[in-house]
């Protein structure tokens, strides 16, 4: 069932020395192969391709037979509303960021209805350095509600959210998202270049709090990395996968996977299914990550250790003997925590942030 994909070596096109291990490579299955996606989905735990999984989706075979055609498809499921949008100039190769001093993007964020933002596409195709058109996560029921009646997958049985993903030859940096990831090429081909997590401090992430689309992303340009400012870079790269995405074809990607998207040609779509592993009224660790910028990174090093170790206890190392003194019914949030007592702790939070 897993064949290995052949990877091209991203940095040696630039550089003289070969950088990337040409075994490092992203596991593959073909569509055949796989007799229920939801249980084979939940045996990995690394990226994953599986090869014309989505081939046989109506949206993915109009593109096939031509741009126009594809674009009518997707009109005609459009539900009118206003699609947001980014757009740059070509000085921007494509790549979405910040600007030079990074008081802000380089691009422009705006709305558009569809038959704009298509006709803006073929108006740039051709060109060898275009104008950056791009559509980020548009959820299906809201913008193309069509496109959800009749492509349908169900990788999880816990209510993925599906968005649709527009642009030309877009670059998004590197960047992690928190639910797994099931990545469907609709049109175009899409190299993803993915990072396992233990990789963050190569990366060179940009300010958390200031995002071009909500995610930190990596500041390494992996089209011509510049290894002067960012030489642990280097190493990153060493533990790269590769792959690149034809039409039909469906990418896993497990959460926290770090992955880098180059649209490589004119019109490229993707639709994209997020799911998790833990209830939505458990809340976001994004959420905890910034509290702690707030209360913990300030503290004197002796009390941020002190907390470090709480953490390790209660949280990341947590076992039953750290609670197993307290008898079950007065555990509180240390023991199982369904819906009503998440509710009653994110109250107690909002009540203490508003203090």
């Amino acid at each position: 069932m897993h064949s290995l994909e052949s990877r091209r070596p991203v940095l040696a096109d630039f550089m003289e020395d070969r950088l990337l291990p040409e075994s490092t490579a992203v596991s593959a299955s073909h569509a055949a192969e796989v007799e229920d996606l939801q249980t084979f989905l939940t045996t990995l735990n690394e990226p994953h391709v599986i090869r014309g999984l989505v081939g046989d989706w109506p949206m993915v075979q109009n593109a096939q037979r031509s741009r126009e055609d594809l674009g009518q498809y997707l009109l005609n499921c459009y539900s009118g509303a206003p699609l947001i949008t980014s757009s740059g100039s070509p000085a921007i190769k494509g790549r979405i960021g910040y600007n030079g001093d990074f008081t802000g993007f380089n691009c422009q964020r705006g709305h558009m209805q569809l038959e704009e933002f298509l006709a803006g596409i073929e108006s740039c195709a051709g060109q060898e350095e275009p104008s950056t058109l791009y559509i980020g996560s548009s959820l299906l029921s809201h913008w193309f509600p069509g496109v959800a009646a009749e492509n349908v997958l169900e990788p999880s049985a816990t209510k993925p959210l599906a968005s649709l993903w527009l642009g030309n030859r877009v670059v998004v940096s590197a960047h992690f998202d928190f639910p797994d990831n099931l990545a469907c090429c609709v049109a175009g081909r899409r190299r993803f270049t993915l990072f396992p997590p233990e990789q963050l401090e190569n990366l060179y992430v940009g300010p958390w709090d200031m995002t071009p689309a909500g995610q930190p992303i990596s500041l390494v340009d992996l089209r011509n990395p510049d290894l002067e400012s960012f030489p642990r870079f280097v190493h990153a790269m060493a533990a790269a996968r590769e792959v690149i995405l034809e039409p039909g074809d469906a990418l896993f990607i497990p959460s926290m996977w770090w992955h880098h998207v180059e649209g490589l040609d004119d019109l490229n779509v993707l639709l994209n299914y997020w799911w998790r592993s833990t209830p939505a009224y458990m809340g976001t660790p994004m959420n905890v990550l910034k509290h702690a910028f707030l209360t913990i990174k300030s503290l004197p090093v002796e009390q941020r250790h002190a907390w470090r170790d709480i953490f390790d206890y209660y949280i990341f190392d947590a076992s039953d003997e750290a609670v197993e003194h307290i008898p079950e019914p007065g555990r509180g949030m240390h023991g199982v925590i369904d819906e009503n007592r998440a509710r009653a702790l994110r109250a107690e939070l909002l009540n203490a942030l508003n203090r």
